[in-house]
């Protein structure tokens, strides 16, 4: 069931649309002006417009960087949101001329979560994995990708940077397959001709460390099939999980590797970085009920939204458990707002997840809050007894 949203201010600090750079402020303008047209057939013409100022960037090996700040840098999360459902469009994939095949561009997304008991410092694993011809088989072998065969998977597992909208026409450049190639390419050759730089990693002593990487592939099919329309993780899910791990993990190192279901790149690491924050937010709530429960009885729960200039766009989440009878116990969670997230959509994953560990007292404020507390210099995180009087709840 998905959870109805809360309606929490949104912390983060949007920029004024007039400030940014003209070409900018120019894409920005067309976009709100098709979220705010009063039909369907103005709304058709204001994104045929932006479809066609934005389609020579995506032929720019060096546009990358003006579309990832397009984005990020966007004046409201409607505008972000509404500029990558645009860019996300175009990543299909195109028949080489004359052959009536196409190369389709996937990732996995996979949420590592990895402990060890002692770690030297700056310890992480590879990601670079051994036998991916054994993952490949798992997927081939239960019909994953739309139960298509030819397809190849990277040996490295790659971070978010490598496939988000920075990357988009790079993206695109490796889904076209040249006409001479289109009877005889590996499947894989889309990524094997690239070196595809891994992304370690972290491993912290005494904790378990939640990170998210991709695991990257490329299939030949007929032109048209959909070959990712399945989203849902199928029976291959568990021995890929197991092997995976297996091929991650080193040494002492306990590593639990959570894939998502294959999607295109760019939607693979919105749903990636959900991923991975929610997971985050169970480990938290799981480990600090059972300390708090043991020690003090059932805590209080606060969310809550802070001004943080190290957190993405300046702003973030906060959910604080606490008992009256133990205050020092009181444990914290930052939680992270990506471009395209809604500020009361992820409260209300937090408030549905406490609910589902039968936490009783769950309060949501009202305001935006700073992000350090004015006597100690320490993160702000709020105790049922710190909440100011004159603060309103929103839940």
């Amino acid at each position: 069931m998905i959870a109805a949203p809360i309606a929490i201010a949104d912390p983060r600090s949007f920029a004024d649309p007039d400030a940014a750079a003209p070409e900018a402020a120019a894409l920005y303008r067309q976009a709100a002006a098709s979220l705010a047209a009063p039909t369907g057939r103005e709304a058709d013409a204001a994104d045929a417009a932006l479809r066609s100022a934005l389609a020579p960037k995506l032929s720019d090996a060096g546009a990358g960087a003006f579309l990832g700040a397009l984005v990020a840098a966007a004046p409201s999360v409607a505008i972000a949101r509404h500029l990558w459902r645009l860019l996300a469009a175009v990543g299909q994939s195109s028949p080489a001329p004359g052959s009536g095949v196409a190369v389709t561009a996937f990732a996995i997304p996979v949420i590592v979560v990895a402990g060890v008991e002692i770690a030297p410092a700056a310890a992480t694993l590879s990601g670079i994995l051994p036998d991916p011809d054994a993952l490949t088989a798992i997927l081939r072998d239960h019909g994953a990708i739309g139960g298509n065969r030819t397809f190849a998977l990277a040996n490295t597992l790659v971070g978010a940077d490598a496939i988000d909208i920075g990357r988009l026409p790079e993206l695109l450049a490796w889904q076209v397959l040249p006409a001479s190639d289109a009877d005889g390419q590996a499947p894989g050759a889309a990524w094997t001709a690239r070196a595809l730089e891994p992304a370690p990693i972290p491993l912290a002593s005494g904790h378990e460390v939640v990170s998210l990487r991709f695991l990257l592939g490329t299939a030949i099919a007929a032109a048209g099939a959909d070959l990712l329309a399945d989203a849902t993780v199928g029976k291959w899910g568990m021995p890929f999980t197991r092997e995976l791990g297996h091929q991650i993990g080193g040494g002492s190192a306990s590593v639990l590797a959570l894939p998502r279901a294959p999607q295109r790149p760019l939607a693979a690491v919105q749903q990636g970085r959900a991923a991975q924050r929610e997971v985050s937010a169970q480990i938290f709530v799981g480990n600090a009920l059972r300390r708090l429960r043991a020690a003090a009885g059932e805590p209080t729960a606060v969310v809550s939204a802070h001004r943080a200039p190290d957190a993405p766009g300046g702003g973030e989440l906060r959910l604080s458990l606490s008992s009256p009878f133990e205050p020092r116990d009181a444990e914290g969670f930052r939680c992270p707002l990506y471009p395209l997230d809604r500020a009361a959509d992820v409260a209300a994953m937090l408030v549905q997840l406490l609910r589902d560990c039968r936490v009783a007292d769950v309060r949501v404020l009202a305001g935006i809050h700073p992000d350090r507390e004015s006597g100690t210099g320490l993160r702000l995180l709020f105790k049922p007894d710190t909440i100011p009087a004159a603060a309103a709840l929103v839940h």
